[in-house]
């Protein structure tokens, strides 16, 4: 039998699939502690200068008139040292790149679960040494190599969240480890606002890694990546082992073995195939502009949503619980048959530039419900929506066997678009409706350029390079793709 028809056999989502599921989705409880972190940490209170008394020599102390404990009133980052603190931000966000470009196709050639223990380990490591960090320049070292597990971490996770599980529940726990981060970040400014301290936030944020470390130790390798990688004989046994744990054990399951030889490419499966054949070339190029267009339109609204004055926990927890209301619709759109994943993403980001498109002519400050806040939130739910089934369409797009690299490469695309988003509402200088204009144009070209790519709804996974070759339902971009590369093959053969 073949993959799918194993998982019908074991449960496509038993009780064991459940526990194991649960434990990786709220691992990005702690991921969303950890990428928050900064916010609340490098926070800078009121203060002023005061002349040093019996100075004649001009120097000034720098005295805070706010109780706020942070590294900018330890290691006192103001004035000219105020950028440390967003260069210990942007450490992380680099950090992420990174991890997410060299961690994904490690796993795909390792395997998932040795990275993602190794990788969660060290960044539990890394979290303690950001909370003793002894000065600056450590905390700000420790910011990178936290950014750089937690990039591999977040891609392993998602994928296994998947292997684990039949195609039929992937969108479901797909959406669930988004929800999950989401709670984080609201969950992160309810515990800034209780334990105002910087180094004992750090410590109690970072402390529940390790319980999801040790809740992770006994997790099995993914069935999915054992058999795309020609070991049929221990996924077999990782399934028997969720079909026993599932309470339905199953003695006859047997596996359709390979041709020999038929894994060989597979093994060999890297970034560079991504390039190299003809169908994941395109799929490539336009998922990373998706990616790019989702981050640089989401971080920019955001920036641009939270720029009122207010509670800075409040703030912080808004940021998280205004995406929430984005997963039910995906859930919903997604596994409809007259929507599926292709259309749902471009319309939710079609939808995200109508209302940057709406934000022109709606006047600032006018007190009303249809205000430039409204549209830039409500723009914000639309590309979170987006963003979201972009997970989880593009992990359907990659064979098994390549999938890791594959959301590896995109999500280094996806902090590209982050890392230019703060840039995007200087453009106000040039004209004040600059900035959404380039979020409006970004959502309708990255959702025309979806509608390139192939369905996956009700489809079966596919796990390696050969099969994907004989895919049936290449979008017509990729047929064509396919039958000059096939023309080219037989001139050269001639």
């Amino acid at each position: 039998m073949d993959l799918e028809e194993a998982f019908q056999v074991v449960g496509e989502f038993g009780p064991y699939q459940q526990r194991a599921v649960a434990v990786l989705v709220l691992t990005q409880v702690y991921m969303a502690c950890q990428s928050m972190l900064i916010v609340l940490v490098g926070s800078t209170p009121e203060y002023h200068l005061e002349p040093q008394d019996g100075d004649s020599s001009g120097l000034q102390r720098v005295v805070f008139t706010e109780d706020i404990d942070s590294i900018v009133t330890e290691w006192f980052l103001v004035k000219q040292q105020a950028y440390k603190v967003s260069l210990a931000g942007s450490l992380f966000f680099a950090g992420l790149l990174f991890g997410n470009v060299f961690f994904g196709p490690l796993s795909d050639k390792i395997g998932r679960r040795p990275v993602y223990l190794t990788v969660l380990f060290f960044e539990v490591i890394f979290g303690y040494v950001t909370a003793f960090a002894p000065s600056y320049e450590v905390f700000a070292v420790s910011r990178l190599l936290v950014g750089l597990m937690n990039g591999g971490i977040g891609l392993v996770c998602f994928v296994l969240t998947q292997e684990y599980v039949g195609k039929s529940y992937w969108a479901m726990t797909g959406t669930l480890t988004s929800i999950s981060f989401a709670v984080g970040i609201a969950l992160f400014g309810a515990l800034g606002y209780f334990i105002r301290p910087w180094r004992t936030l750090a410590i109690v944020a970072n402390s529940s890694g390790v319980l999801f470390f040790l809740l992770s130790v006994n997790l099995p390798e993914s069935p999915r990546w054992l058999f795309s990688q020609g070991q049929t004989d221990r996924a077999e046994e990782v399934l028997r082992y969720i079909a026993l744990r599932n309470g339905n054990p199953s003695k006859n399951l047997t596996l359709r073995r390979a041709a020999k030889g038929d894994n060989h490419g597979n093994r060999g499966a890297g970034v560079l195939q991504l390039w190299f054949h003809p169908v994941l070339r395109l799929r490539t190029i336009v998922l990373m502009y998706v990616w790019y267009a989702c981050s640089l339109v989401y971080y920019g609204l955001t920036l641009g949503a939270s720029e009122s004055s207010g509670n800075r926990y409040v703030n912080v927890a808004m940021y998280g619980l205004v995406e929430l209301p984005a997963y039910p619709l995906c859930i919903y759109f997604i596994n409809k048959h007259w929507a599926g994943r292709r259309k749902s993403m471009a319309s939710f980001l079609g939808l995200a530039g109508c209302a940057c498109l709406c934000t022109m002519f709606v006047p600032e400050n006018t007190g009303t419900l249809l205000s430039v806040t409204s549209l830039a939130l409500l723009g914000k739910l639309m590309v979170s929506a987006a963003f979201n089934i972009a997970y989880v369409y593009t992990s359907e797009l990659y064979p098994t066997v390549i999938r890791n690299a594959g959301l590896g490469v995109c999500s280094m695309a996806c902090r590209v678009g982050g890392i230019l988003a703060p840039f995007v509402p200087s453009m106000r200088a040039l004209h004040t409706s600059m900035p959404f204009t380039v979020f409006c144009l970004s959502g309708f070209s990255a959702g025309c350029l979806g509608l390139l790519l192939p369905e996956t709804l009700n489809r079966p996974a596919v796990d390696t390079l050969e099969e994907l070759s004989n895919d049936t339902h290449c979008r017509v971009l990729e047929s064509k793709a396919l039958l000059y590369e096939d023309d080219k093959l037989k001139s050269n053969h001639k």
